[in-house]
């Protein structure tokens, strides 16, 4: 494990068993920890967590890193809260930050709490703007929890058995290793499908083909009107799902050509995640109408927002609409300090370049172990699908998947799970890890791997 100099402090809450028993107890059951014997955190340095015994654990599965702790103290000695009814001056600074770092015309932003509120108010604003009001989304989208963005959300694990999605309308995703068209040339990646290709030099047979059944949803599921279409840039809660390159250009003018606004959910994506670019929409050479953003966004800290074009953000002045906590003056110096950090610390460039060594280990595993399908995304932005095999591409069974998730917790590594059967190990680490981190964590999986390949052996 690389080396670190923090010393956390002594740990002098409940004995472990006290907090899993309160845990069972009081805290709901649909939040699910991971893990067989529940991780209790105790604290945080960059990109290290320590539980409760002071052992540490490399996070490969969280926000941005940067610590903003001082300023939000500062700002806590002088003004904890004020709603948007009066002015103070953090969030004016920090709204004129975060639009110059968005093209013209999106320059005017709402503040709120989180994501799926954030996606709740894209929403109201799309069809308050267009009089229309059917939304267009992709299967594997995640767009949140709210009774509103639940119509999005097009993974069952999430749903409930409750009316949802009226005026919702899901299409096919363009996933090209999972999907029936896509191949080694398809997506913006340092690290290609193990699919054959059957495109020509300047065209894309698997766009070409993805495309047509966008249109064909245009056609038979909403009206000649719609509101707007919401994708992700890469899907992250079903495990870093890419589309064909031009895919989402071609479908943004099909989109408008039907009096639709194009909304870009940006809440795992954005804050430069993806590498080259610092929003996702930017590597797919479209800018959207509205643009949500939240975790990152934050550095963990509760707050989120909308970002549109000013006639757009005019529809929502209809009513009155308002927010308590949206905007309030520790959450405005919170933000200007991720957006300092990521600039002076020089996150947005480690991501490319940390990411992009990463992916490439990685795929080296992928070509080595049978049970590795897929291994794509962009800088810290990750997916590797697990497989019965190559050939066939069912998802591996949630025992196994579950066996590796443990081991590469038992060596120091904490990942993430993704995908419709939570097939896909989904790495979104601080945007501060360094090779020698990813080298560590490379190795870290090559041994659970080894260890679930000597298991399948066994079992024969």
């Amino acid at each position: 494990m690389p080396p670190c100099d923090f010393v956390p402090e002594k740990y002098k809450s409940y004995p472990y068993e006290h907090m899993l028993k309160i845990r069972r107890q009081y805290v709901s059951p649909s939040l699910i920890p991971y893990y067989k014997k529940p991780l209790l955190l105790h604290q945080g340095h960059m990109q290290w967590l320590f539980d409760h015994e002071g052992r540490r654990y490399l996070d490969l599965f969280a926000g941005i890193a940067t610590a903003v702790t001082a300023a939000a103290q500062k700002q806590l000695g002088r003004l904890w809260h004020t709603a948007s009814i009066y002015m103070h001056p953090a969030i004016q600074e920090y709204t004129e930050k975060l639009t110059s770092l968005l093209p013209d015309p999106l320059k005017v932003i709402y503040l709120t709490n989180s994501g799926s509120e954030a996606n709740d108010l894209a929403m109201v604003m799309a069809r308050l703007y267009t009089r229309n009001f059917d939304i267009i989304c992709f299967r594997g989208g995640y767009h949140g929890g709210s009774p509103y963005t639940l119509g999005l959300t097009s993974i069952g694990n999430y749903k409930q058995v409750l009316p949802s999605g009226f005026g919702c309308q899901t299409t096919m995703l363009p996933d090209v290793f999972n999907g029936p068209w896509g191949g080694s040339q398809c997506r913006d990646s340092p690290v290609q499908t193990i699919r054959k290709c059957s495109c020509s030099p300047g065209s894309c047979h698997a766009k070409d083909r993805y495309i047509e059944q966008f249109q064909d949803t245009l056609a038979t599921c909403v009206p000649k009107k719609i509101a707007g279409f919401i994708a992700e840039p890469i899907q992250g809660v079903n495990g870093a799902i890419q589309y064909p390159m031009g895919f989402l250009k071609e479908a943004f003018e099909l989109v408008r050509e039907r009096g639709g606004v194009c909304i870009a959910d940006e809440v795992q994506t954005g804050f430069g995640r993806t590498g080259r670019h610092f929003w996702g929409f930017e590597g797919h050479g479209v800018v959207p109408d509205i643009v949500t953003v939240a975790k990152a966004i934050g550095n963990g800290f509760p707050m989120a927002a909308v970002i549109t074009k000013a006639e757009i953000a005019g529809s929502l002045a209809q009513g009155l609409p308002f927010n308590t906590f949206g905007g309030n003056p520790v959450a405005c110096v919170v933000g200007s300090a991720v957006l300092e950090a990521i600039e002076e610390d020089g996150l947005q460039k480690n991501s490319e370049v940390v990411g992009t060594h990463l992916l490439l280990k990685l795929a080296e595993l992928r070509d080595e172990f049978e049970i590795i399908g897929d291994v794509r995304g962009k800088g810290f932005m990750i997916g590797i699908q697990m497989v019965k095999d190559k050939e066939s591409r069912q998802p591996l069974p949630a025992e196994e998947i579950n066996e590796i998730f443990e081991d590469c917790k038992d060596m120091g590594v904490l990942l993430g799970k993704g995908g419709i059967h939570f097939q896909t190990f989904r790495i979104k680490p601080p945007l501060c890890i360094t090779k020698e981190d990813a080298d560590f964590a490379v190795e870290v999986f090559r041994t659970a791997l080894t260890r679930h390949k000597e298991r399948r052996a066994a079992a024969k």
